[in-house]
């Protein structure tokens, strides 16, 4: 058992529960890390030459965080110095160590993919949800653009038209329509 750090004492507390650090609690239960592992143990490098290899579970775990919340590998290397949730989930401890880099990540990423490991987590872990009772969901993402319209012009009766309210674009006034720009995440893809 690692020591706890004033780190982990100050986030004990905390008065909320990010649904992040949630989400990641839940996947720490339930996803069986000795069998995923055993997996992936017969192509990881063994380090009899070079720099010894980082742990397997903890580049797994890298790994699924980049999957689940759809970072590249900088950003998720970003992603684990900033979130304290993130962090926990990898396992890192700053005192003893730093979080493995890009390029590390990257490896690990194309050691998956060569030898079709990755397909086979994400259909490992949409039986872990549903074994579960868990439900994976896409989101939506919804962006608004203002598109420049004519100013409104009087009509027959003599009126104002009305049809193109004014908007804020900035701290200026203008007349535009919004267009509203809407992603839906999960469509094929395998996220949270």
């Amino acid at each position: 058992m690692r020591q706890e750090t004033f780190a982990d004492m100050e986030y004990s507390f905390r008065k909320k529960k990010t649904r992040r650090g949630e989400f990641l609690e839940t996947m720490d239960e339930i996803i069986p890390w000795d069998e995923w592992i055993g997996v992936i143990e017969p192509y990881y490098p063994k380090g009899k030459r070079g720099r010894p290899p980082v742990g397997i579970e903890k580049m797994l775990r890298m790994y699924l965080l980049q999957i689940w919340f759809n970072l590249s590998d900088p950003a998720t290397e970003d992603a684990i110095y900033d979130s304290y949730s993130m962090r926990k989930f990898v396992g890192i401890d700053f005192m003893t160590e730093s979080v493995p880099d890009e390029t590390t990540l990257c490896r690990f990423r194309h050691l998956l993919e060569e030898n079709g490991l990755n397909e086979l987590f994400f259909d490992a872990i949409d039986r872990v949800m549903a074994e579960t009772g868990h439900v994976m969901k896409g989101g939506t993402i919804v962006d608004v653009a203002i598109v420049n319209a004519p100013r409104a012009s009087k009509n027959a009766e003599k009126a104002r038209a009305t049809e193109v309210p004014p908007s804020k674009k900035g701290s200026a006034w203008t007349v535009g329509i919004k267009c509203h720009i809407i992603k839906k995440e999960g469509d094929g893809e395998k996220a949270p």
